[in-house]
């Protein structure tokens, strides 16, 4: 694993912006860490280049200790970020030309063939490009010098959809074997050039998983039935964002949908609720994936907090 963290904990006061996180990152993956704003996923990013230190846990980075990476470990990253700090007094050519000598690996003619693709103005001052053309001089500082690991956090945020298509098609074409690692809330954007997906929701990790798998398991089933119906209370727990409108059931299947299904169904919902007449699945878009794994979490911890709410109430320990 190029990235492996095991029990992370990080905590500013009383607040836990991870909670007992593991992770571990397949070298030559393009690697998502996906979560809404607030979820931890910039907390991780810090950890991984060792901005800051875990409160607890073992992090490490390309096979050493993230508090201890040295400039060996150091040439071989790659980061990219929408809030990254670059001299505004600066030349976009002159900074490249500063940049080539810290890195043995510098690639010059692959430095001009992103510049030329990207629409970079080699004379102008940092601090007069615009937000989108900051992020690509970035990118562009970040894959000359052929990193095994680039670390984007957040890189679409505020960018326009030409500009992303634009970060992407460069990003592509030109990572070759490097792993990416790449957090964001921007999931369609990332969905086709993903190899493997982390969920993270208020510093807790939902899931990790490959993207063949987890779209093979996730399935969005659609039941016809022959008449109107109501549904048992109790609903296999696999079952995530269940609606029935009329005669029509809607859920997620967290469950191979393949084999027995007809027969899981029938089972699960019962005679009263009728016959079931057809039954479709389809693949679920990865932000539905999202949303509906975050949905179903905070529905879990709502009685949990209710129930702690309450006892607050009447005064009780």
């Amino acid at each position: 694993m190029i990235i492996q963290a095991s029990g992370i904990w990080k905590t500013f006061g009383r607040f836990h912006a991870l909670q007992d996180f593991s992770l571990g990152v397949p070298e030559g993956s393009t690697f998502a860490l996906v979560g809404a704003n607030g979820a931890g996923k910039t907390t991780t990013i810090k950890l991984l280049m060792n901005i800051m230190a875990p409160t607890k846990g073992t992090l490490t980075v390309l096979g050493a200790e993230s508090q201890k990476l040295s400039p060996r470990e150091l040439v071989q990253i790659g980061y990219v970020s929408e809030q990254q700090k670059m001299p505004g007094r600066t030349q976009v050519g002159a900074y490249l030309r500063y940049l080539r000598p810290f890195y043995p690996r510098w690639d010059q003619s692959l430095e001009t063939e992103i510049v030329t693709q990207l629409g970079l103005p080699l004379e102008r001052r940092i601090r007069d490009l615009s937000h989108g053309m900051r992020i690509k001089m970035a990118l562009a500082c970040a894959l000359p010098y052929r990193p095994r690991l680039l670390v984007l956090d957040e890189p679409f945020s505020g960018l326009d959809p030409l500009v992303r298509e634009e970060f992407m098609g460069s990003l592509l074409r030109h990572a070759g074997d490097v792993t990416v690692f790449i957090s964001s809330h921007e999931l369609s954007e990332i969905e086709d050039a993903t190899t493997h997906v982390a969920f993270l929701d208020s510093g807790a990790l939902l899931l990790q998983e490959s993207m063949a798998d987890l779209k093979a398991r996730l399935r969005g089933v659609r039941v016809t039935l022959d008449a109107p119906a109501r549904l048992p209370r109790q609903l296999p727990p696999e079952w995530l964002d269940v609606r029935l409108e009329g005669d029509v059931l809607r859920f997620i299947d967290t469950r191979d949908s393949t084999g027995q299904i007809g027969e899981r169904i029938a089972a699960a919902i019962g005679p009263a609720a009728g016959k079931v007449r057809q039954i479709e699945t389809e693949p679920v878009p990865l932000r539905s994936i999202f949303t509906t794994l975050a949905r179903a979490e905070r529905e879990r911890k709502a009685p949990k907090e209710n129930f702690r709410k309450g006892k607050a109430r009447r005064g009780e320990a």
